[in-house]
């Protein structure tokens, strides 16, 4: 989701550009419904036979965006015109790559959208985007469902709880996201619903009871495949999660989006906050010593985001929705 504004980029420049999106076939619906992308490619049917697609698509560019070492040898094999990689990345890239960048992520104060950019350079583009300007470039149409449309119809207002991460990103409490229903219970129009896999579902199920028999709580973990996920997304009226891709689609879609953060490196919104035009984020400033566990699921610093807070967000997001009923904030 964070590569896609380059493919707008590049567009923008060179309009005739053909531009093919090498990705997962899981994530490949969602890329399929992006403006700027004329070709997805699924890795996986691409990997049956990469000589036997080189040889018809003819390629003249390929950007190794995610450093994978296989992607980069195949590219030299078929004797891809430019390799763009990134030199200071992996050593590899300064073999296989011969149109190559240099950037180091480190203690940069880049988001990772920002860190795409420098890809570019190649063309000729070497200015880097601020974040607004970033959010402009998703150009998305993500199609209607009748399925989601449904059940959406029975709440004047839908807002979407994403509270696993599948390891990618430290979480809120679950006691934080049962505290945030019951206060957002007090206003009749607001429907909460639990996104995510059918394991997350069980999770919650085993260690969420609470928050399951909540009556504005509706669980569809694990009910649609990611492309209905997104229209399901889109047709909402906002999406809370911690760093994890429903919030980075949700952000790119244009929805209403509150990412929750904690602020060490790596991890910390400067880098992998939601970006789109109704994107946010909520981190505390200082972190605590359960942050420096890279692998922990949870820290202090998660705990110490008060679910009044995000309560507050959600009303005003309701207030933007409904301007003629706008609930008291308590």
């Amino acid at each position: 989701m964070l590569t896609l504004p380059i493919a707008a980029r590049l567009k923008q420049q060179f309009p005739s550009i053909k531009i093919s999106f090498l990705c997962r076939a899981y994530a490949a619906p969602v890329v399929r419904h992006c403006r700027s992308v004329d070709e997805v490619v699924e890795l996986e049917s691409f990997l049956a036979d990469p000589t036997a697609y080189f040889a018809q698509a003819g390629v003249d560019t390929i950007i190794i965006a995610q450093p994978v070492q296989l992607l980069a040898k195949l590219a030299f094999k078929a004797k891809v015109p430019n390799r763009i990689g990134n030199a200071r990345q992996k050593l590899y890239q300064l073999f296989y790559c011969n149109r190559r960048v240099r950037f180091k992520k480190g203690n940069s104060e880049h988001h990772e959208a920002q860190f795409n950019f420098e890809f570019l350079r190649p063309f000729g583009l070497k200015t880097i985007p601020d974040l607004t300007e970033i959010a402009s470039l998703y150009d998305f149409d993500i199609p209607d469902n009748e399925e989601v449309n449904s059940l959406l119809a029975q709440h004047p207002f839908n807002l979407i709880i994403h509270t696993k991460s599948n390891g990618h990103g430290r979480e809120w409490p679950i006691a934080h996201y049962v505290t945030l229903a019951k206060e957002l219970s007090a206003h009749k129009d607001i429907q909460l619903w639990l996104t995510g896999s059918a394991a997350e579902g069980a999770w919650l199920a085993e260690n969420a009871a609470e928050l399951l028999k909540l009556p504005n709580v509706s669980n569809v973990c694990g009910r649609f495949t990611l492309d209905v996920l997104t229209s399901f997304i889109k047709a909402a009226d906002g999406l809370i999660a911690s760093g994890t891709g429903p919030l980075h689609i949700s952000a790119a879609i244009g929805q209403r989006t509150l990412g929750l953060f904690p602020p060490i490196r790596p991890m910390h919104p400067g880098r992998w906050a939601p970006v789109g035009t109704h994107a946010q984020s909520l981190c505390i400033p200082t972190d605590c010593t359960g942050c420096k566990d890279i692998d922990a699921a949870q820290c202090a610093c998660m705990q110490k985001i008060a679910p009044h807070s995000v309560a507050r967000i959600v009303l005003g997001w309701y207030g933007e929705a409904n301007p003629e009923a706008v609930p008291a904030m308590r």
